[in-house]
């Protein structure tokens, strides 16, 4: 096997047909988290940089352990402009999911700031920590980094939906993500996970991965059944909760049980 093999947990998972699940991250700032993921059977965890506080540092820190564990580290950053997307891929980051977005023109840009030349305009470095900062041939690297780095497009709005096709069609993405808490917020429905509206916008947007060979995923309802039942209808990218969310409703359990053996 080549020195520049690399495999991205994620990207194997969808390759195989099967779907990867993600441990969002909002309020650990340490390596562990990824150790959690793992043993929780979490494929990726899901760095939440747009609704969280942290530092680069932090997150370079945590991907490179989860890197080493065999936990894909994925970072939703907060727009298709965001200046950091050079600096995570650089130092550890997997994965990069890019929220909002509306147009063809902003898949594009997504592209262009996640992929090399000449499908992007990816800036090159050295010593890449894939490969545990070894010297590689230019080459041999960039085209095993470039191979397990995944790139997810969120669809949050109608006009998303709108443009679900030519946004699918657009080479370098690799799975086009259902935010359905901002689509239904957008649509004036918050929380209506049984929305007709919302089920035909999920139709579509299937249809048009489908058709151009992306992978579809699927986000905001925390209800396991449900989420059980979109992974049956296609999806192959989904967050199973969060860990404030986790750790808060486990807390809440577990006081509830000593009051109530209290009696």
């Amino acid at each position: 096997m080549s020195e520049a093999a690399l495999v991205n947990p994620v990207k194997a998972r969808i390759a195989a047909g099967g779907a990867a699940l993600g441990l969002g991250v909002r309020l650990v700032r340490s390596a562990e988290i990824a150790r959690i993921a793992r043993a929780s059977g979490h494929d990726f965890l899901f760095l939440d940089v747009q609704h969280s506080l942290f530092t680069l540092e932090t997150l370079g820190h945590i991907a490179q352990a989860a890197v080493a564990l065999g936990v894909a580290p994925v970072a939703r950053l907060r727009s298709v402009r965001d200046p950091d997307v050079q600096a995570l891929l650089d130092n550890g980051i997997t994965g990069i999911v890019y929220p909002d977005v509306n147009t063809a023109e902003d898949a594009r840009a997504a592209v262009a700031a996640v992929r090399f030349g000449p499908l992007g305009r990816r800036s090159v470095t050295g010593g890449y920590p894939h490969f545990d900062f070894r010297a590689m041939p230019p080459a041999e690297a960039l085209a095993a980094i470039d191979a397990t780095t995944l790139l997810v497009c969120m669809i949050e709005t109608r006009e998303g939906v709108r443009n679900a096709e030519a946004i699918a069609a657009v080479p370098g993405i690799d799975v086009i993500h259902m935010g359905m808490n901002d689509l239904l917020t957008d649509m004036g429905k918050p929380g209506r996970y049984d929305d007709a509206e919302l089920e035909e916008a999920v139709a579509r947007v299937l249809a048009a991965c489908r058709a151009h060979g992306k992978a579809f995923g699927a986000g905001g309802n925390r209800d396991p059944l449900a989420q059980a039942a979109v992974i049956r209808r296609g999806a192959q990218f989904l967050t199973t909760q969060t860990d404030v969310a986790l750790l808060s409703a486990c807390a809440a359990s577990w006081t509830k049980g000593v009051r109530e053996a209290l009696g």
